[in-house]
């Protein structure tokens, strides 16, 4: 089935390039290697060659990370360099990772050695892009934006120039299309046209253009596969995602971000399941195996319906569409190519009779969210009981890299099958549980997904919080958690062995801000 997101799973693994000082994101690779440049091979002349490569700046950011874990505070702060090129409008482009949870941003052209101060105008998780500028004139001066060309061709020449770790000059690696389809973002876990190809993306990579033979910007550089069998596979942004980010922020003001329909779907590959559907032999198409509540496919499409087109665009048994000369995509690329709020026209096959449908495409909706916007993680303590939304930054926290396979199998299912109920529906955890006298015999208790309070659901931790605020009059706090295990406190006891935590951990409040406002 499809929804948007899938597991990095498998012998290799796709991550992000940029380079960040202390180790972080495993061992140094190779580093790339300074090729000799050949002015003739970007557009007309030596000095056309020398202002592309001028347009190309080397990115300084100063990190500080939330702790997820203890989410009262945030982590050591790092440093990253990565790279990033001018475009029209004095703005900059670079990756949504070299610049996420930034305290500083820096700029540097070629040849100069002064750093700009840089000021982020957005970023957009899911696609990997952010969009910055600089206030100072000086750094504009002799700068000139790279112009975007078409989408390439498989087999066509590209050359990834930026700045990767083992030196500090521009580097240029050139490299063929090997593949163009839609691949997983691993820095937002959406699915989004890429383009594969066999230049190297090393360390310090990210954010940096992809030019065509003719000089023109195909692409932004942004992850690699990493693993035994691979070998020079790196990913690009390719343009028709770089000028939706672009024209989503120019109608908006900020990211709306990247359309879904909002249902899971199955493929029909099987001749018996397309019989039991009564589908013709000319009929093809997808299954609906489930839909969002928060979508508006909720009230336009049944579990049960087979997609056969998009916006007039016959849908495959295996969820592909035509893709340019003898290609096929996945009919997700059709969506992705519209905007949130935009109407999209489905032909459907509904209890044997074909109709058409109107479906108002949304933001997706996910019960465990990719990220949390910039923000700090929400928590709340009561006694030594850490409690604090599901997200999957916090799992990648708690169980590294392969989060996808090691996290708790329940806490998988939220975050892979289960869409929310309502907009504000959360999966309240309890993350830890820090010792004190009232918590006496639940030390050992971590990760565990919470159910009720005094029998009453819990719906997100504001609610949650307005459940434990409200007790009166009960002795006992009662605490349904995951495998129906159960928590009970004494509640003469909270209020004193919540403060007593406080001080002891030096946690500045037993809730975070955003609980302390109101709703």
């Amino acid at each position: 089935m499809a929804r948007g997101r899938t597991s990095p799973r498998g012998e290799g693994r796709t991550v992000g390039a940029n380079s960040a000082a202390g180790g972080r994101g495993g061992g140094f690779r190779d580093a790339v290697a300074d090729v000799e440049y050949d002015p003739m091979e970007f557009g007309d002349g030596e000095v056309e060659g020398n202002l592309l490569l001028d347009s190309v700046v080397k990115l300084y950011c100063v990190h500080t990370e939330p702790n997820y874990s203890l989410p009262w505070q945030r982590k050591r702060q790092f440093t990253s360099t990565s790279s990033a090129f001018a475009i029209p409008g004095r703005r900059i482009l670079t990756n949504a990772h070299s610049v996420e949870y930034n305290t500083q941003v820096k700029v540097k052209k070629r040849g100069d050695d002064t750093r700009f101060l840089a000021k982020v105008l957005a970023i957009s998780v899911e696609c990997d892009i952010a969009l910055l500028t600089v206030v100072d004139e000086n750094f504009w001066e002799d700068l000139h934006p790279l112009d975007f060309g078409p989408l390439p061709h498989l087999q066509d020449q590209v050359a990834v120039v930026g700045y990767p770790i083992g030196g500090d000059t521009i580097s240029i690696t050139s490299g063929i299309v090997s593949r163009v389809e839609v691949t997983s973002y691993t820095h937002g876990a959406s699915e989004l046209l890429a383009i594969q190809i066999d230049a190297a993306i090393n360390s310090g990579n990210s954010g940096g253009p992809v030019f065509n033979s003719r000089g023109q910007c195909c692409g932004i550089a942004f992850q690699s596969l990493v693993g035994d069998d691979a070998e020079n596979i790196g990913y690009v942004i390719p343009p028709p995602v770089i000028q939706h980010f672009l024209e989503d922020f120019k109608r908006n003001g900020e990211i709306a971000g990247f359309p879904v329909l909002g249902i899971q779907w199955q493929r029909l590959e099987s001749p018996s399941l397309r019989a039991s559907l009564a589908m013709e032999a000319q009929t093809t198409g997808v299954l609906v195996a489930k839909t969002a509540p928060v979508s508006d496919a909720y009230a336009k499409l049944q579990r049960g319906d087979v997609i056969m087109s998009f916006e007039g665009v016959k849908v495959s048994n295996n969820g592909t569409v035509p893709f340019r000369s003898g290609e096929r995509i996945n009919f997700s690329y059709l969506v992705s190519q519209h905007y949130v709020g935009d109407v999209v026209r489905l032909t459907v096959l509904r209890q044997k009779e074909k109709m058409e449908v109107e479906v108002t495409l949304s933001t997706p909706s996910l019960l465990v969210p990719v990220h949390i916007g910039g923000k700090m993680p929400p928590y709340l303590i009561v006694a030594g009981l850490v409690f604090t939304p599901l997200c999957e930054p916090y799992l990648r926290s708690e169980y590294g890299e392969h989060y996808y396979t090691d996290s708790p199998v329940k806490l998988l299912d939220a975050m892979l099958h289960q869409f929310p109920k309502d907009a504000t529906e959360e999966v309240v955890i309890l993350s830890q549980v820090l010792a004190c006298d009232a918590t006496v015999g639940y030390e050992e208790v971590r990760n565990t997904r919470l159910f009720k309070v005094n029998g009453e659901k819990v719906h997100n931790l504001r609610h949650l919080a307005d459940l434990v605020d409200s007790v009166k009059g009960d002795p006992f706090l009662r605490l349904e958690s995951e495998y129906d295990e159960v928590i009970v406190l004494e509640m003469s006891k909270v209020a004193q062995a919540t403060a007593e935590t406080l001080e002891t951990h030096a946690i500045p409040a037993d809730r975070s801000p955003d609980l302390l406002s109101s709703n």
